[in-house]
């Protein structure tokens, strides 16, 4: 379905890594009581984002069974609607697993270039993917979804075309339309992104 954004995140499952989009674009949509959420997803290299974060509450996820924990449960996606309200992000392992809800991510990467206007969240998910193998998926409060890898915003889908001036991808970019979504990604080789 996103295949712009697939062809730079390779070592991901596509089926995972579509349903948690589908999941970021709903809460972008949607937000929560009449308001707009934003929100952190990590996907991939679990163990090294767990040991560059930590728990800012008590994780409401810990001890469910890995079934009630997929992103495709229909149980737990309302449970990550609720707890977007809070701070932190959610941990989600490469088949799927939510592993921990309302982590500080603890990362730093002085080499991360972003663009001004970009709050923590953003810098969080930014440099957590460049220092482990992880994607960072950021849902903006402007109801924005974004995509990091290696450091590097790599996506942004945008769920509304009057919200195409929040996109801060600009130059030599390629558009794609999913359905009602706009997708938008550097048009740059794959090879140029990778580590």
């Amino acid at each position: 379905m996103f295949e712009s954004i697939l062809c730079q995140v390779t070592d991901y499952d596509p089926e995972v890594f579509e349903s948690l989009i589908q999941l970021a674009v709903e809460i972008a949509r949607e937000g929560r009581e009449g308001r707009r959420v934003g929100t952190l997803f990590t996907l991939g290299d679990e163990n090294a984002v767990l040991a560059r974060s930590r728990a800012l509450i008590l994780d409401p996820l810990l001890g469910h069974s890995e079934a009630s924990r997929h992103v495709n449960n229909l149980n737990l996606r309302g449970t990550i609607k609720e707890l977007a309200q809070l701070d932190g992000g959610f941990v989600v392992s490469y088949e799927g697993i939510v592993l921990s809800a309302c982590r500080y991510l603890d990362a730093v990467a002085a080499q991360v270039d972003l663009p001004l206007g970009f709050g923590s969240r953003h810098i969080a998910a930014a440099n957590m993917s460049a220092v482990t193998k992880s994607v960072g998926i950021v849902v903006s409060e402007s109801s924005v979804v974004r995509l990091f890898c290696h450091g590097q915003l790599v996506g942004e889908i945008i769920p509304e075309l009057w919200m195409l001036d929040h996109a801060h991808l600009r130059d030599s970019v390629k558009r794609e339309q999913v359905g009602e979504l706009t997708v938008l990604t550097p048009n740059l080789r794959p090879a140029s992104i990778a580590k």
